[in-house]
């Protein structure tokens, strides 16, 4: 490892892989990234540009693209992981020869694997078994983060070495890195309002207004603490910025990718349709299906989750699963209701933070 001057690989070529680089680097980070596609690392390297994913933004020319994973991971004291959930196993794996137990390895991924309901740092830890693992996640548009635009986000671990050397690396005048100890709750917020963000495309394009956004995002709200607690995750994680905030952002704007396809199913587009339309990922389709799932086996109350799951598996209309979410029980507004675990987990976490 380098004692002058850290060294930060980005695994993946994504828009926010690529503006984590930059601002590595901007923040004098020695950066390499990696991706699968030799065309997109040449231009990178010359042009210092991402054409497919940020097509605007003016890339630090410090950060240097390779296709050869062993090549970026040598030397790197921190790794940042920004892969799909689908294929973030299969690249772990891939990268796994060149890992070593000092590393700081940290995801960025808001999704859920499949194979046993997992989120992307318990993967890393089953993988590597490495001790600095950590989870960044927030209200974080890489468009506007690649703007400059004020942006907030958080860096996720059990470990104080983990939290604070992202915060050296990733910190700066408009990128502010707080700090969580509830590694889980912090991604699992992530993940779970990818599912909201399609529900609030939908009612935008079928003409509802502001009322039934705030509606949507408040009873989102409380379904993601239910199933936070009996995840045994701290609810109260879900009053930050990876929850509420990353909510709100999410489900605000269609720069947000699951907003859009939720809106041309809104519109009356198939699933396919919509996620061709897209051209990238949205975490959110397979994370309703997912969620949905494991909220049946573990009789977690969440209409909102079976709801978009009838529309996007099952081929029921949107306005007419709007219309039977409103006929729904009328149960208590404020659910946030603290575990035992979760309890003890928040004095942990105020600890911390004195």
């Amino acid at each position: 490892m380098s004692e002058d001057r850290l060294r930060v690989a980005v695994l993946g070529g994504g828009s926010f892989g690529t503006a984590l680089a930059s601002i590595a680097a901007d923040n004098g980070a020695e950066v390499r990234q990696w991706l699968r596609d030799a065309a997109l690392v040449a231009e990178i390297n010359h042009d210092h540009r991402n054409s497919r994913y940020l097509p605007d933004y003016a890339i630090n020319p410090a950060v240097m693209a390779s296709d050869d994973m062993r090549e970026v991971l040598d030397g790197a004291e921190l790794v940042l992981i920004a892969i799909p959930s689908e294929a973030f196993q299969s690249v772990v794996r891939q990268a796994r020869p060149w890992l070593k137990s000092d590393q700081i390895l940290v995801s960025t991924t808001k999704g859920i694997h499949e194979d046993g309901f997992k989120l992307m740092s318990q993967i890393l830890e089953e993988e590597t078994g490495f001790p600095h693992i950590g989870v960044l996640s927030g209200p974080n548009l890489a468009s506007e983060i690649a703007d400059k635009h004020l942006t907030a986000t958080v860096i996720a671990s059990d470990d104080p070495f983990t939290r604070a050397r992202v915060q050296t690396a990733l910190g700066c005048d408009y990128f502010r890195v707080y700090a969580s100890n509830d590694r889980y709750g912090v991604e699992l917020g992530g993940a779970l309002k990818n599912i909201y963000a399609i529900a609030a495309g939908m009612a935008a394009a079928l003409g509802m207004g502001e009322n039934t956004r705030s509606m949507l995002m408040t009873r989102a709200l409380a379904e993601m603490s239910r199933f936070a607690v009996d995840q045994g995750a701290n609810p109260m994680t879900f009053l930050g910025l990876a929850g509420v905030g990353d909510l709100i952002v999410t489900c605000s704007s269609n720069l947000s990718r699951n907003y859009r396809v939720g809106y041309a199913l809104g519109e009356g587009k198939t699933l396919d349709e919509a996620v061709d339309a897209l051209g990238q990922v949205a975490e959110g389709v397979n994370t309703v299906r997912l969620v949905r799932d494991k909220a049946c086996e573990d009789g977690v109350y969440m209409p909102l989750a079976e709801g978009l799951y009838q529309v996007l598996f099952n081929g029921v209309p949107a306005r007419q699963m709007a219309k039977m979410l409103m006929q729904g029980e009328q149960s208590s507004d404020v659910e946030f209701t603290l575990s035992r675990e979760a309890v003890s987990q928040a004095r942990r976490q105020e600890k911390d933070n004195e």
